[in-house]
């Protein structure tokens, strides 16, 4: 994985290295990252210990995919993280889910909108991939209007009770 550039952001791959330094604690990532970290860390709310030993796991079992997950940086001399987003997996019956959080301090300035048009952008630069899904909760409003913004569409199911589904297909990519 490579550094991304959006016109307001820089997407950081997470490394085994970023991911080991983000579980001992927010000042050991900190430096490992050279960034100024926001006053809550990791972002709210699905970022927990087990989700970042997930993403430890499969980092160190995929340390060539191009699926992982990335850190929200500002653009500009401080380097103040304000998020992550990414991929949750390799891709699936050519499909792949994207996942995305801001810190509470940096939500309502369109960075999560960005950074997903960013990943979907990146996601359909892979031919194999047809379909790009975002899950979240009815109460997430912010989250929803970073999905509908970015042309996702509800669609049917989610992966547990009360999750809803969304949806974004390369050939409404192609037409936007």
């Amino acid at each position: 994985m490579h550094k991304i550039a959006t016109p307001r952001l820089w997407l950081i791959p997470a490394t085994v290295a970023s991911m080991k330094a983000e579980l001992r604690s927010p000042r050991s990532l900190s430096r490992n990252l050279n960034v100024r970290m926001p006053k809550v860390w990791p972002p709210p709310p699905f970022n927990d210990e087990a989700s970042q030993r997930w993403m430890l796991n499969y980092l160190e079992s995929h340390e060539q995919s191009r699926w992982g997950m990335y850190y929200i940086l500002l653009r500009g001399r401080d380097r103040q993280l304000i998020g992550n987003c990414g991929f949750k997996g390799e891709p699936l019956k050519n499909s792949i889910e994207v996942g995305y959080a801001i810190c509470p301090e940096f939500r309502r300035h369109g960075y999560a909108a960005e950074a997903v048009d960013r990943l979907l952008r990146h996601a359909f630069d892979d031919p194999n991939i047809n379909r790009v899904l975002a899950e979240t909760f009815p109460d997430l409003i912010g989250s929803i209007g970073v999905l509908r913004k970015n042309k996702f569409v509800r669609v049917r199911g989610g992966s547990e009770p009360g999750v809803i589904r969304f949806s974004h297909t390369r050939a409404r990519w192609l037409a936007s």
